[in-house]
């Protein structure tokens, strides 16, 4: 767009015209005005496989199966009221992150050891979520010192193998008969790495559905037995999508924030500070402590505007022919959003800030997003002192070819700050 010099461009990729649009004014023009217009998503082959055949909500065209998702994921699945009745495991997810970091300082013959601080956002995003779909941390026994075993770092290498390909370009999603040649090994990447997710997936919803039928269970615990219990659900292809949407944005931004400030110190002291101010050094932080939590939101705010998850929002396709900004667009068209960041408040009705997306295509579960995000970072700072690696001079800030994560998983050193180890969760 740069090298066009232009804010909005159309392209055409056999019949589909690709219009990108990276103005922020244009864009709240498509996404505040014409949101009805431009309210389906795109077909795709990683789509159709994710989604087992569009049967989710978030991937899936403008039609009955996805308003019938949407309600049931408005009404029964993603509410205020479920989210606080599993606040506990969600709680439970973030301490046993600062156990993980913990244990690892104790065990590297010391008090202080080098972090990989993706891994640790990343298996706590997923453990968080995981806890919430089926009450349970890990998929094997896990690892007495509180890392992921190998079951949980396959699912999750898989999970963002499939988020990875969702929209990336593939030839046969504009000429479909292409598809059957799967000339860029697209299909059988998706495809292998959705037969790992639901292989660890649907022999606890298929043992969770015959306990609800033989009578032995009476209370929905989680969020599997929310959509057992949901009339209309579709609970094995719902509940791995749940998984796609929680796991990269906020683990993406608490690895990006970390990494800024471990290389501004004097920021990191802030955000320290007003933890401190807040929430003391005699408890850990909870999510009931967010809304004072002014400054470190700033900061996770700061990193999604800085550093977002995808070069563009998820697509979007119109329906009827529109009048869009006083021009035509054609038929069918496709739209694809970046950013569009002029200022960092999560809740901009100008749209000029854009993290979960936003519209009847913006994702349902801000809320539970924005708290993990938060948590997950407030814990960190909180927990822990950290410091550029020895062997280091500054973190290196470089962003991978292929996308926008760190080119390098973000290691660092870390110290527990808190005063008594009885603070810190034995395992």
């Amino acid at each position: 767009m740069k090298e066009l010099d232009t804010d909005i461009a159309c392209i055409r990729l056999a019949n589909t015209h690709v219009i990108s649009v990276t103005s922020p004014e244009i864009a709240r023009e498509f996404l505040k005005k014409h949101d009805a217009v431009f309210a389906s998503s795109p077909v795709t082959m990683a789509t159709e496989y994710s989604s087992r055949g569009f049967l989710t909500i978030a991937v899936v065209p403008w039609g009955d199966q996805w308003k019938k998702m949407r309600k049931v994921m408005a009404s029964e699945i993603i509410t205020a009221a479920r989210l606080r009745s599993l606040l506990d495991k969600r709680t439970e997810e973030v301490d046993n992150l600062v156990r993980f970091i913990y244990n690892q300082c104790k065990s590297n013959s010391g008090s202080s050891a080098v972090i990989n601080l993706r891994l640790a956002a990343r298996q706590c995003t997923g453990n968080v979520i995981r806890k919430m779909l089926f009450n349970r941390s890990y998929f094997g026994e896990g690892r007495k010192d509180g890392d992921p075993g190998y079951e949980e770092v396959e699912y999750i290498e898989s999970v963002f193998t499939v988020l990875r390909h969702l929209y990336s370009f593939i030839l046969s999603d504009y000429l479909p008969w292409l598809r059957p040649l799967d000339l860029e090994g697209h299909g059988k990447i998706v495809s292998e790495a959705m037969k790992v997710l639901n292989g660890y997936n649907d022999p606890l919803i298929d043992k969770r559905v015959k306990e609800w039928k033989d009578g032995k269970r009476k209370e929905p615990e989680d969020l599997l037995d929310a959509f057992i219990l949901a009339k209309d659900s579709e609970g094995k292809p719902a509940l791995s999508e749940m998984m796609f949407a929680t796991l990269d944005n906020p683990s993406n931004a608490a690895e990006w924030a970390m990494a800024e400030m471990i290389n501004q110190p004097e920021i990191l002291q802030k955000a320290t500070e007003e933890i401190e101010r807040v929430v003391g050094n005699q408890r850990w932080v909870q999510e009931s402590d967010i809304p004072r939590l002014n400054y470190v939101k700033s900061c996770a705010r700061e990193a999604f505007r800085i550093h977002p998850i995808s070069p563009f929002n998820l697509p979007h396709v119109s329906m009827p022919m529109p009048s869009f900004l006083a021009t035509s667009s054609p038929k069918a068209a496709m739209f694809c959003l970046d950013g569009c960041i002029e200022e960092v408040d999560l809740t901009e009705t100008e749209l000029r800030f854009i993290s979960f997306s936003t519209g009847r295509r913006g994702c349902m579960g801000v809320a539970l997003g924005s708290a993990m995000t938060v948590m997950v970072l407030a814990r960190l700072i909180q927990g822990f002192s950290w410091r550029v690696p020895s062997n280091e001079a500054n973190i290196d800030l470089s962003v991978s070819e292929n996308d926008l994560f760190m080119a390098k998983p973000l290691h660092a050193m870390a110290k527990p700050r808190l005063p008594g180890e009885q603070l810190y969760p034995p395992y």
